[in-house]
């Protein structure tokens, strides 16, 4: 099976590399191309055996199933251009969350698939989301299935849940990033460690409560009861947690999703008249 990626910026690079690394394919039988072509040939570098595209045209023409990992106001016109070199027995498959697999489906022929990665895939761990197009074949679904499972736990979601899935898998661990940092200036602040001791404890800590989760010692719940001891100084610390964040994170759910409107309205313009 040829495997084609359009597009090796951020996620597109993320998902070559756990692809190739979890032995999902091959780098022989992959060929990619971006836009700056000097982000494709970074990737061959690293990967001899990958082939690079002269322009998403070709990369399309020589794929069976084609990865397409460009901005979603990007997809529309993009399918216009490889379309020519699309046909039945081929799947598509979009990494972006705005564009529907029924829109992608109004301008191709082929199986349709939405797939959204997550930057802990790069660890060949973590969640892939899955949402296939109404006319994608059962062949295409179980080959998916195989290739994500490789890389990932692979999810089927319903439409109705696409942004807060994806805000949870894709963009939690920006979240997360972000407030482990606070996390660590504040220790740095406060107290005599160094930042750079901080940063050890606090990463080797995260990956710890991974692991104990993932190995299923532990609940979330189930957890912070073993650690929280009654009247000790953990639970002090979940006091001040608990009368400080208040609404914090339904406001980030709430902005996440306007935003995400804002994307979908502005998709559904270009896609209106298909």
């Amino acid at each position: 099976m040829n495997i084609g990626i359009i597009g090796t910026g951020n996620m597109g690079t993320i998902m070559v590399e756990a692809l190739i690394d979890g032995r999902a394919v091959s780098p022989s039988s992959m060929m990619i191309t971006n836009r700056t072509k000097s982000k494709a040939l970074l990737l061959k570098d690293k990967y001899k055996e990958i082939r690079v595209g002269a322009n998403a045209e070709e990369v399309a023409s020589q794929s069976d199933l084609l990865f397409i990992c460009v901005k979603p106001l990007d997809i529309f016109n993009m399918l216009d251009r490889i379309n020519p070199h699309l046909s039945p027995e081929k799947c598509l498959v979009s990494i972006t969350s705005p564009v529907s697999t029924s829109q992608i489906e109004k301008k191709v022929s082929c199986s349709t698939v939405r797939v959204i990665p997550s930057i802990t895939n790069r660890a060949l761990a973590g969640v892939t989301l899955i949402t296939y197009g109404k006319n994608c074949s059962d062949h295409w679904k179980t080959n998916i299935e195989k290739i994500i499972s490789k890389i990932s736990v692979p999810v089927n979601i319903d439409e109705k849940i696409t942004r807060v899935s994806s805000d949870i898998v894709s963009c939690g661990p920006a979240f997360f990033s972000y407030l482990l940092q606070s996390f660590i200036k504040a220790a740095v602040k406060e107290t005599a460690i160094d930042k750079e001791t901080a940063t050890v404890f606090a990463s080797e800590m995260i990956v710890g409560l991974g692991e104990l989760l993932k190995q299923g010692h532990y609940t979330l719940p189930s957890l912070q009861e073993k650690v929280c001891v009654k009247g000790g100084i953990t639970g002090e610390g979940i006091k001040v947690l608990d009368n400080e964040l208040g609404d914090m994170f339904e406001h980030l759910f709430q902005a996440t999703h306007a935003k995400f409107k804002e994307e979908l309205e502005k998709v559904e313009i270009q896609y209106s008249n298909q």
